[in-house]
């Protein structure tokens, strides 16, 4: 009798045990299920500082370009979608920890980032820039070898700063917004800042005092912005990539891309 009760505790302690952790794993599910299965809910990482792709409006909403095509998509998709700002250089993680279902962030294809998070098709072409002051004697990257260059952490624009100058070399500034890479520039605490053009772009037109010039170094590649999704998630990315089709057939990628990008 003894024997049997011990057992049916240790039964009754494995069932409740396995309760606690099917709750756990139950939290890092971000997106919404009904209950006939059917996926009511996306949650989307971004870092709103990233003008005109993603940023804050006066009232603190996040808008901007990508913002406006992930909700597009959602409305394809019939789901309600939900937009969490994290910084730039933890969107993959959280990606993969399961924070978020989608990154919408303005975030290059790039082979690496393939080896742990698979893209949407691309739905945007930019190229890096090169910001200097207007009469910099800098005119193409290679000027770059003795100069400070701020770029922000974990984007492309960092990668080219450190394929130009060596990853660990002292003169290349990381910076958590690329904002802060623009502001140390004009304060004079770098001498160039390496970003995508757009945001260069934006960045110059909204501060006509910058004094600021752009330079687009013939070696710079096209680079392509996809969305991501986890590995796990192939469901998600086919209907992202769907949704895709339809707002690029419909005109309404183009029809953003004039409302946020004047082209």
């Amino acid at each position: 009798m003894k024997k049997w009760q011990k057992l049916t505790i240790a039964s009754a302690l494995l069932v409740a045990l396995f309760v606690v952790l099917t709750g756990c794993g139950n939290q890092a599910q971000t997106s919404s299920v009904s209950t006939e299965g059917e996926m009511t809910k996306i949650v989307v990482g971004t870092e709103a500082t990233y003008y005109p792709f993603e940023w804050r409006d006066a009232q603190g909403n996040i808008v901007g370009f990508d913002i406006d095509l992930i909700n597009a998509i959602g409305e394809e998709m019939g789901v309600e979608v939900e937009v969490r700002n994290i910084p730039f250089d933890s969107l993959i993680q959280s990606l993969q920890n399961g924070n978020i279902d989608v990154i919408a962030s303005a975030m290059t294809i790039t082979e690496r980032r393939q080896e742990t998070v698979d893209f949407s098709k691309p739905y945007y072409e930019s190229v890096q820039a090169i910001v200097v002051p207007t009469g910099s004697d800098i005119t193409t990257a290679a000027d770059l070898t003795d100069k400070k260059v701020g770029v922000q952490n974990g984007t492309t624009g960092s990668q080219v700063a450190a394929d130009l100058l060596g990853e660990r070399n002292s003169n290349i500034n990381r910076f958590d917004t690329i904002a802060n890479a623009f502001n140390s520039q004009i304060i004079g605490q770098v001498d160039a800042v390496i970003t995508d053009k757009p945001v260069a772009e934006r960045f110059i037109a909204n501060n006509p005092n910058s004094n600021l010039t752009i330079i687009v170094d013939e070696s710079f590649e096209a680079e392509y912005f996809g969305l991501a999704v986890r590995k796990t998630n192939p469901e998600l990315l086919a209907k992202i990539n769907e949704a895709l089709e339809k707002l690029e057939q419909n005109g309404t990628i183009a029809q953003l891309l004039d409302t946020h990008m004047g082209s």
